[in-house]
């Protein structure tokens, strides 16, 4: 099997203290590629990320992360060997959830990142059964990388 080519490009448009290198975002999307990909990887302040989310999805507030995903053709997503697609992280979003959720945030980034990458391969978790799959994925994929199962928190406490 060979690897997917990923071509990645990383802008930091907020202090870079404490952030993921584009390394680290590069390994950890790398894992989750089905397809060959060339992304765009920005990392965004709360202004910027609330309205990026409000001009695209109708909600005014800043959300973990954005993917737009983009046809260079005509034809099906599915069909298409290439993807191309932007993710948008909100770093002070991510860096609250991870303490809220009392996760490490490196860890934090890595599991939104493998989660945007899914979304851009077209999975989804609008359902249970879409969600079930997409949760297992992200798991296997984050262990794969040496980081815990980032569904425990939220298990145990509907649990």
């Amino acid at each position: 099997m060979t690897a997917q080519k990923l071509s990645l490009s990383v802008q930091y448009a907020v202090e870079r203290v404490n952030l993921p290198t584009r390394q680290q975002f590069r390994r950890w999307i790398k894992v989750a590629l089905q397809r060959d990909v060339q992304i765009v990887l920005r990392i965004v302040d709360e202004i910027e990320g609330r309205a990026l989310n409000k001009q695209f999805r109708g909600k005014d507030y800043a959300t973990n992360v954005l993917t737009f995903t983009y046809a260079d053709t005509d034809q099906p997503s599915d069909t298409v060997d290439f993807l191309y697609g932007d993710i948008v992280i909100c770093a002070p979003v991510v860096e609250k959830e991870a303490r809220e959720q009392r996760k490490d945030s490196c860890a934090h980034y890595a599991h939104l990142a493998v989660h945007a990458v899914l979304h851009l391969q077209g999975y989804d978790h609008e359902n249970e059964p879409d969600a079930a799959i997409m949760e297992a994925l992200e798991t296997k994929l984050l262990a794969k990388l040496g980081h815990v199962d980032p569904y425990e928190v939220g298990r145990k406490s509907r649990g």
